[in-house]
């Protein structure tokens, strides 16, 4: 990124499907509030698994916001992805009026866990009255590029399209390709992100082999990383989509960028072994930081990973000790996941979001539930600091040893 002279990649608009807000501007209203919507899961046939506090997007009425021929081959986290895709085209202005050329325009999405839920209910109506009354969009609604698939086909789009399958920094892996296809001239946009939808049964089921999953009862002390009463974290669905442009090509249309996407890294070590996650993450970050031509000392803000387990948590802080040095204990961390939960992959795209409102705004949101911090870093709680912001670094963890960093910017006129 920042590679080829004309060829930025910047954000030009978002879109949101939170558990606290299906809007931009509610998900931002409730995220600098702190305000935790953390609760109890309400899903059907959950209530007796072990898994009791998740962030449930509720409300979410798919059949008034998408056409019926899509809603029948598609589950849950499609329709958030499809909801939140088309409320970022808006707010890029590539809709109706705005659209470009379809060859010019691809999408790429993120995804940890598919579609399971419509996959259980297929497998039910196989085992329970025979072959025959399996649907045809089995073989394709669970399906991890599902999303993908289907936002490409309701828009249009015929430019590069993809799924990253890398775990939770999936989602912002996504975001490094994409603004890779951007410099290289693949497109001139990207609708951008990942969502999540973990909280059927089966899914659920499948998660409950994660050691870090949190086994709390009380929504308010479920999830609480970066304390002494840390105790694994709480999934939850939804996430972002975003449209990631070429700078010029969004001047040309007279649209200002809310962001630049400056530097982005990965990294990989193994499933559950936190002490070589420090130097995976640290490496990510660094990478990030060279990639975007940015000192440590000029990150204003951090979006953490914030797993919640006492050792990751401290291998999260060494990290970024190693990666920022002496600037790591005093610049912001911000943790707006515990008030909604960890969305996989849907998760630090979240963050982006919120990192770009942030910066928008010249407001660090708190971390809902979190007090007592004990470890090295400045974790922002209680209330939205203010503070000026010109550039924010969003890092992601997998539970399986993946590691991601992204530097973002705000934006600036173009000269």
């Amino acid at each position: 990124m920042g590679h080829r002279p004309g060829r930025r990649a910047v954000i030009t608009g978002i879109g949101v499907v939170a558990p606290n807000g299906m809007s931009t501007e509610t998900f931002w209203k409730s995220t600098v509030e702190g305000i935790s919507v953390l609760d109890r899961i309400s899903r059907e046939g959950c209530g007796e698994l072990p898994l009791a506090v998740a962030g449930e997007v509720r409300g979410f009425a798919p059949d008034a916001l998408i056409e019926e021929r899509f809603l029948v081959q598609t589950d849950r986290f499609s329709h958030f992805a499809m909801v939140a895709a088309q409320a970022a085209l808006d707010d890029a202005g590539l809709s109706g009026a705005g659209r470009r050329d379809p060859f010019a325009m691809g999408v790429l999405t993120a995804a940890g866990s598919g579609g399971g839920e419509f996959g259980q209910r297929e497998l039910q109506r196989l085992w329970g009255t025979g072959p025959r009354s399996v649907g045809p969009y089995q073989s394709i609604a669970w399906f991890y590029a599902a999303s993908t698939g289907q936002i490409s086909i309701r828009g249009g789009f015929k430019g590069p399209c993809g799924v990253v399958a890398s775990d939770e920094a999936g989602g912002l892996d996504a975001l490094g390709h994409a603004a890779a296809a951007i410099e290289r001239q693949d497109c001139d946009a990207l609708v951008v992100g990942a969502t999540e939808a973990p909280l059927a049964p089966y899914s659920m089921v499948c998660q409950l082999g994660y050691p870090s999953l949190s086994r709390g009862t009380d929504p308010t002390r479920a999830y609480r990383p970066f304390t002494p009463a840390a105790c694994g974290f709480v999934p939850a669905e939804g996430g972002a989509m975003l449209v990631v442009e070429d700078a010029r090509s969004a001047r040309e249309r007279g649209v200002r960028p809310r962001a630049e996407l400056a530097g982005y890294a990965a990294a990989f070590t193994a499933a559950d072994r936190w002490e070589d996650a420090a130097d995976g993450l640290a490496h990510a970050v660094r990478g990030a930081l060279t990639q975007a031509g940015c000192a440590p000392e000029e990150i204003d803000v951090v979006f953490a990973d914030a797993l919640g387990v006492p050792e990751a948590d401290r291998a999260e802080a060494r990290g970024l000790a190693d990666a920022l040095g002496p600037h790591s204990l005093r610049v912001p961390v911000a943790a707006p996941k515990t008030g909604i939960g960890r969305a996989y992959c849907g998760a630090p795209v979240l963050d982006v979001a919120a990192a770009v409102l942030a910066m928008e705004h010249g407001l660090v949101p708190p971390a809902p539930n979190v007090f007592d911090i004990c470890h090295d870093l400045d974790v922002v709680t209680c209330r939205a600091r203010p503070a000026t912001l010109t550039t924010a670094l969003v890092v992601s963890r997998g539970l399986m040893g993946c590691h991601a960093a992204l530097v973002i910017r705000r934006a600036v006129d173009p000269p």
